[in-house]
């Protein structure tokens, strides 16, 4: 896949000046984790095949706080923790989907939510969201997409690469619609504590039908930990999800975890900091798309990502501007082909970057497309 093969991690982070191609926070330090004295005891064994029960307890209460004004509560054994987000995907397909089996998914999307289907030979039906339309999503295109075979419709929101998020309306209109088809509904909300605004209702508590992957690697900057989780309130299948959890890898690295707890213990004093940084960040990206005529956009409405167009790109040879971008000015984005999408479109992640390497970066955009024109 592009996305990997071209992925900043495999250039190499010492070739970029400024990567914008990061889809996450910036990464913290293992110094940020309260460590008590005693984790030198932590027994390197098999663990829990359902994840740490401190954890998995923590992420339900969150659920819980979020009931009083949303709605169902889940349970810690609604919640089984994987290796990221991408583990959980995986899991989710593999136990799901058989060959020919279809599922309805969202694109532009991350590539595990289309790729692993791909794979078993599951036929996917593709909801395009289309610049022209702001990146909304079509219910009626969507209901009309589930056929008889469709095992589960895949959604991202806050969606990467655009930002663009579901109000708690048009959550409840997805829930609706896979009810009444008598379809599972994926929600991958590993965004979800980026919304810019009110945090939006956790989809798994909404029905037993929805299910909901999240980790700490998005908001959190903790992509190094691979902890992640499935929640669901159907106990059928989150028996089925841990049977293909143990047959993949039995259980979750018992020290990963055992630091994701105690991170999550003290999650609030860093959430605070955080959402004002991407709020100060986005703020430098939106005065830039302001003062600029090259690009256009979706503003979105959470998240750390967005995914600008050049304005004009007929006659523009792309290899040679994303070239220059990199060679010449250091910079580094996703280009729109990770998500197969016109290599025009392109990710800029603007929660990763220091601030002062969000600037050059942006400046360098414009400075890269007049070189690749001239």
């Amino acid at each position: 896949m592009p996305i990997e093969i071209e992925s900043p991690e495999q250039l190499g982070y010492g070739n970029i000046r400024n990567n914008l191609s990061e889809s996450s926070y910036t990464d913290a330090f293992f110094r940020d984790i309260p460590l008590p004295a005693d984790l030198r005891d932590l027994v390197l064994c098999y663990g829990s095949h359902a994840g740490h029960e401190g954890l998995r307890r923590l992420i339900a209460q969150e659920s819980a706080d979020a009931a009083r004004t949303q709605g169902s509560a889940l349970r810690p054994e609604d919640i089984l923790l994987t290796i990221g987000a991408a583990g959980a995907l995986f899991i989710i397909a593999t136990t799901l989907l058989e060959k020919d089996d279809e599922i309805v998914v969202v694109r532009p999307n991350y590539a595990t939510n289309i790729e692993t289907p791909r794979a078993i030979g599951a036929k996917a039906r593709y909801i395009d969201l289309r610049f022209e339309d702001g990146f909304a999503l079509d219910l009626e295109k969507l209901g009309a997409a589930v056929g008889p075979r469709t095992r589960y419709i895949s959604v991202t929101y806050p969606h990467n690469p655009t930002g663009v998020c579901l109000d708690e309306t048009q959550l409840g209109a997805l829930v609706r619609l896979a009810e009444n088809r008598g379809v599972r509904l994926l929600v991958d909300e590993t965004y979800r504590d980026m919304v810019f605004g009110e945090l939006p209702p956790l989809a798994a508590a909404a029905s037993p039908l929805v299910i909901s992957v999240s980790s700490l690697s998005k908001t959190y900057g903790l992509p190094g930990l691979r902890t992640g989780w499935i929640a669901c309130r159907d106990p059928q299948l989150m028996e089925q999800f841990l049977a293909a959890k143990e047959q993949i890898h039995i259980c979750g690295p018992v020290l990963d975890e055992e630091l994701a707890y105690r991170y999550q213990m003290h999650k609030a004093e860093h959430y605070g900091p955080i959402k004002a940084d991407i709020a100060e960040k986005f703020a430098i990206v939106k005065d830039w798309m302001d003062h600029q005529n090259d690009f256009e956009w979706v503003e979105p409405g959470g998240g750390c990502v967005c995914f600008p167009r050049i304005k004009h790109p007929d006659g523009l040879d792309l290899d040679q501007f994303y070239r220059i971008l990199l060679d010449k000015y250091g910079t580094y984005v996703g280009p729109g082909h990770w998500f197969e999408m016109p290599r025009h479109y392109m990710r800029i992640g603007f929660g990763w970057p220091a601030k002062e390497q969000l600037r050059d970066g942006l400046e360098a955009l414009g400075n890269a497309l007049r070189d690749a024109v001239a």
